[in-house]
């Protein structure tokens, strides 16, 4: 037969029966009980006051803490919560002190306990992660060695009207340089605010994008118009492969958050929606706290380039054994002792480099950037990245 498990709640009621039926003395039933004659008569007081429910633990928690949250310290963190209310505690903790540092701010658990209890939180569902891909970003080790760029995915306003925001980023910082929507999604715009960035900004070492027009295109080596602009300016186009966003993951990152804030839903119409954007950028860059920056906003690391843009559009150098050839007409021909070869279009009178590797055969560059071989015999282009059959056949007699 199991031993029987008596509550201590149990426990103290059937000692006030017995104290209260006086059969006893009450120093022989608190003996009997294993507690003192104080402990007795606090719990017959208790029952007095409070029936069976006087019987009931009670908290052990004490009625007044020095380390309670104080209602302004309270009121201050809900407040900022509602009006960022994408931001956790760790984040409004680093807000807090980095503007009041004076005041002795709870910890991240307390806060995040207060917005548990006022409703303003919601536990997250747990996903499976994968390691962070580290090698594209890997060279940014400081501001304006990487820009990155994209659209942020059209939608629409209100109104019906497209919205098709373009964002330019800071890789090391985080900062957002630009996010401005555009009439078209062409050169003729991007490169206009491009162009207001180069000249408030200074101008970066690289600048990464996706395989999408304007920032490549088809031809041989990606060349875009825009991309070719950035070559003459001195800046290195770096393309992420495929299919592989996450070679460019910070600044898809931003994007999120972005469509969070203000595009979840959109704004009523145009204008407005730029000035949600405005206020986002701004926000972004000198409010928002980045753990990844060791909770400092992009504005406190960012410093300007000091590559300014030029008046000027610069040609491009070339080393000593490459030799200029100057692309004629509107359809991308080069020109070789009297007979056209085509390379693209993109390229239509612009200055091409061509350097010997072996007799009859050249690699053609734009730039630093290899376009692909060029057979002077047969008068044929073949573009990086393609094969020849016309050459592995003579390679095989």
């Amino acid at each position: 037969m199991p031993w029987e498990e008596r509550k201590a709640v149990e426990l103290r009621k059937e000692f006030v029966r017995e104290a209260l039926g006086e059969q006893e003395p009450l120093s022989e039933i608190c003996r009997r009980y294993a507690i003192s004659r104080v402990t007795g008569y606090k719990w017959l007081q208790r029952f007095e006051e409070s029936g069976d429910a006087g019987m009931e633990d009670r908290s052990c928690a004490p009625h007044q803490s020095p380390q309670a949250m104080g209602e302004r310290e309270t009121e201050k963190i809900l407040e900022l919560r509602r009006r960022y209310p994408r931001w956790g505690p760790k984040k409004l903790r680093a807000y807090l002190v980095a503007r009041d540092g004076q005041t002795v701010w709870p910890a991240q658990s307390s806060m995040s306990e207060l917005l548990r209890r006022e409703g303003l939180s919601q536990p997250r569902r747990k996903r499976a992660r994968t390691p962070a891909y580290q090698q594209p970003l890997a060279h940014a080790q400081a501001p304006n060695q990487v820009w990155c760029t994209d659209f942020k995915g059209w939608f629409h306003c209100g109104d019906g009207t497209r919205c098709d925001p373009l964002t330019i980023t800071d890789a090391f910082s985080r900062y957002l340089l630009r996010v401005r929507l555009v009439a078209k999604t062409d050169t003729a715009h991007v490169r206009g605010v491009f162009e207001a960035v180069f000249r408030e900004c200074g101008m970066p070492e690289a600048i990464r994008s996706d395989n999408g027009s304007p920032f490549a295109s088809k031809a041989p080596g990606g060349l875009s118009r825009l991309s070719m602009w950035w070559l003459h300016l001195g800046i290195q186009h770096e393309r992420i492969e495929p299919g592989c966003p996450e070679q460019n993951g910070r600044h898809e990152r931003m994007h999120r958050t972005l469509k969070e804030e203000v595009a979840s839903p959109p704004c009523a119409h145009r204008r407005a929606q730029q000035q949600a954007l405005a206020r986002f950028e701004h926000s972004y860059n000198h409010e928002r706290p980045h753990e990844a920056l060791a909770q400092r906003t992009p504005a406190q690391v960012y410093v300007a380039s000091a590559k300014l843009y030029p008046s000027r559009l610069p040609e491009l150098v070339y080393p000593d054994d490459v030799e200029h050839y100057r692309v004629i007409g509107g359809k991308g021909d080069l020109k070789w002792r009297g007979v056209r070869t085509f390379l693209s279009e993109v390229l239509a009178r612009q200055t091409v480099g061509l350097r010997e590797i072996e007799p009859d055969w050249f690699e053609v560059f734009y730039g630093p950037v290899l376009l692909g071989r060029f057979d002077s015999h047969a008068h044929q282009f073949i573009a990086a990245g393609h094969s020849s059959r016309r050459r592995k056949k003579k390679h095989k007699e």
